[in-house]
C-alpha cells in the first residue's frame, strides 16, 4: 500500500515478550516491595500504553493513515522504551543490588536511570539523521543559561548527590536541623523529608543541610543507638550535695525504666547555683529516641518519689515575702490536713485501729510519708531494717529471691496492711524484697517509735504476731521451694518471745 512495509512492521514479535518480561519484573517487585506498589504498577500502566498505541498504529496504517501510524507508533515506541528503562533500573537497583548485598542510595539510582535515558534519546535522534555534534554545541551554551536561571535548584540537587554519596545523613537517621527535630523519610533530589514527632513531615531543602549545622541524634561510631537526655531540678542548699547524688545515682541504679540504657549508668551531677537553690541534673541514655517526652516523664516521677522518701524537697526560685503570719497559718492548715490523712491510714490498719486516739495521734506525729512509684524497690532482701510500712494506697509484691535463681512472688500487700515488720521486730536482716506494683503512698514508722509503742502496749504483740506466724509460713515454703531450706514448724510458737527478748521485755 503505497510502498509501505507491512502493518506488522509496526508491531513486532518482540512485543509480546517485552510485556510478558515487564510483568514478570512487575509481579516480583511488588512482592518483593509492597509498600512501593503504585510507583510499580503506574510504570507498567505506561509501558501497556506504549505498547497499545503501537497497536493502534498499526490500525491507522491498515486505514491508510500513514503519516498519523508512523508518527503514533514512534510516540509509543518512545514511551514505550521510557517505561521499559524505568522498570528495569527498579529491577536492578530495588530487587538484583540487595539480593547481593549492595544497597546504593536512591539517588545512585535515578542517575543511572536518567543516564540510560539520554544514551536512548542521544541513539534515536542519531538514527533518525540529526547531526550531534550541532546539537552538543548549542545545549552548551543553552545549558549555561539554564544553569544561571536554576543555581538554587541546581544547588538542592548538587547536595543531595553530596549528602548520599558520602552517606554522612542516612534514612531511617534521627537529625536536628536549627529547630527542626525528627527521623529522616527520604532524601531526594531537591529536598529531604524529615519526619517528626509530631506527625508532621518538614521538607527541607539540601542546600541547608549542606550550610546549617546538623546533629545526627544518638550515634556514637561502634556503640549502639542511644541519646544522653538531662533533667534538670532544683533542691534547696540546706540539703547537703553529697546525700542528694549518692540518693538518686542508687535509686537509678536499682531502677530498670524501659527505653533507659543501662550502660552507660544513669548519672547526678551538681550543675550550678540559681536564685538561692543548688541545681542538678540527672543525665540517663535514652534507647528509643521517638519515646524522649514519655521517657522523661517516668524518670522525674521516679526521681520525685525517691527524693519526698528522702525528705528531699524539690526546690523553687527563693522569694522574700512579707506575709509570715498568712504563711504560718497556712503551713500549719497544710499540717492538720496531713496528720488527719495519718489517722485515717492508722485507722484502717487492724494492730493501730484499736489503739486509743491520743496514742493514735502521737505515732501520726511520728509517721513519715513515703511515696513510691510503679517498679520501685520499698525494702530489699538482706539489708538492715530500719522503717516499718503501712501502706495508705496502691499494692505492694514481695518476692523471695534465692541465692540462686530467679525472684518468686510470694504474697501481696495492699492498701490497709503493713509490712517491715518482721526484720524490724526479730532484729534479722530483711528477709524478703518489696517493690512497688502499682504508684503507691506509704506512712514509714521508725525502729524506736515502734519499740516505744510496744513497749507501751504490750497487746500489740499478740496481733502483729498473728499477722507475722502467717508470713513466716509462706516465707519458710519459698526458702524450701527455691533454697531447700528446712521448713521450722516451731518457728511461729517462737515469735512472742523472739519479739520480747529483742525490745527488752519480760517474757
Amino acid at each position: 500500500m503505497n510502498g509501505v512495509a507491512s502493518p506488522f512492521a509496526f508491531w513486532t514479535s518482540a512485543a509480546p515478550w517485552l510485556a510478558l518480561m515487564a510483568f514478570a519484573i512487575t509481579v516480583a517487585l511488588l512482592r518483593a516491595r509492597p509498600a512501593e506498589r503504585t510507583q510499580y504498577l503506574n510504570t507498567l500502566w505506561l509501558f501497556l500504553v506504549g505498547l497499545g498505541g503501537e497497536a493502534a498504529s498499526s490500525l491507522l496504517w491498515a486505514l491508510n493513515f500513514v503519516d498519523a501510524a508512523g508518527t503514533m507508533h514512534a510516540i509509543s515506541r518512545f514511551v514505550a522504551s521510557i517505561a521499559l528503562i524505568r522498570q528495569f533500573g527498579f529491577f536492578v537497583f530495588r530487587l538484583v543490588l540487595p539480593v547481593i548485598g549492595s544497597h546504593p542510595p536512591r539517588i545512585v539510582e535515578d542517575l543511572g536511570i536518567v543516564a540510560v535515558y539520554v544514551i536512548y534519546g542521544f541513539a534515536q535522534l542519531r538514527g533518525a539523521g540529526l547531526d550531534l555534534s550541532s546539537i552538543v554545541t548549542t545545549s552548551a551554551i543553552l545549558t549555561a543559561v539554564v544553569a544561571f536561571a536554576m543555581q538554587d535548584t541546581l544547588g538542592n540537587v548538587l547536595a543531595g548527590v553530596a549528602v548520599q554519596l558520602d552517606n554522612s545523613v542516612r534514612i531511617g537517621d534521627w537529625i536536628k536541623v536549627d529547630s527542626v527535630s525528627g527521623r529522616v523519610r527520604d532524601i531526594r533530589w531537591r529536598s529531604t523529608l524529615i519526619e517528626t514527632r509530631n506527625w508532621e513531615t518538614v521538607v527541607i531543602p539540601n542546600s541547608m543541610l549542606m550550610k546549617a549545622r546538623v546533629e545526627i541524634l544518638g550515634q556514637r561510631d561502634g556503640a549502639p543507638l542511644q541519646w544522653r537526655r538531662v533533667l534538670q531540678f532544683m533542691v534547696d542548699p540546706g540539703v547537703p550535695p553529697a546525700r542528694v547524688i549518692a540518693i538518686v545515682d542508687d535509686e537509678m541504679r536499682e531502677l530498670s525504666i524501659p527505653n533507659v540504657a543501662r550502660t552507660p549508668t544513669p548519672s547526678c551531677v551538681l550543675k550550678a547555683f540559681d536564685e538561692g537553690n543548688l541545681c542538678y541534673q540527672l543525665r540517663y541514655f535514652l534507647t528509643e529516641i521517638l519515646e524522649d517526652d514519655a521517657t522523661d516523664s517516668m524518670v522525674r516521677v521516679h526521681l520525685f518519689s525517691s527524693l519526698q522518701r528522702a525528705g528531699i524537697r524539690v526546690a523553687e526560685p527563693q522569694r522574700t515575702v512579707h506575709a509570715v503570719q498568712r504563711d504560718e497559718a497556712h503551713a500549719e492548715t497544710v499540717r492538720r490536713r496531713e496528720l488527719t490523712r495519718r489517722l485515717e491510714a492508722l485507722a484502717t490498719v487492724p494492730p493501730f485501729a484499736k489503739l486509743p486516739e491520743e496514742t493514735r495521734a502521737d505515732i501520726a506525729e511520728r509517721m513519715q510519708y513515703a511515696p513510691f512509684a510503679r517498679g520501685d524497690v520499698i525494702t530489699k532482701q538482706g539489708n538492715k531494717a530500719h522503717w516499718l510500712y503501712i501502706l495508705a494506697y496502691g499494692e505492694a509484691e514481695v518476692l523471695f529471691e534465692p541465692a540462686n535463681g530467679a525472684p518468686s512472688a510470694i504474697g501481696l500487700v495492699r492498701a490497709g496492711e503493713f509490712f517491715g515488720e518482721m526484720a524490724l521486730i526479730t532484729g534479722d536482716n530483711r528477709a524478703a524484697t518489696v517493690v512497688a506494683k502499682t504508684d503507691v503512698e506509704c506512712y514509714r514508722l521508725d525502729r524506736a517509735s515502734f519499740q516505744e509503742l510496744l513497749l507501751g502496749r504490750p497487746e500489740i504483740a499478740e496481733e502483729i504476731k498473728r499477722v507475722m506466724g502467717g508470713r513466716r509460713g509462706d516465707l519458710d515454703s519459698a526458702r524450701q521451694a527455691f533454697a531447700g531450706a528446712p521448713s521450722t514448724a516451731d518457728a511461729e510458737v517462737r515469735l512472742v518471745s523472739r519479739i520480747r527478748r529483742f525490745f527488752g521485755m519480760r517474757a
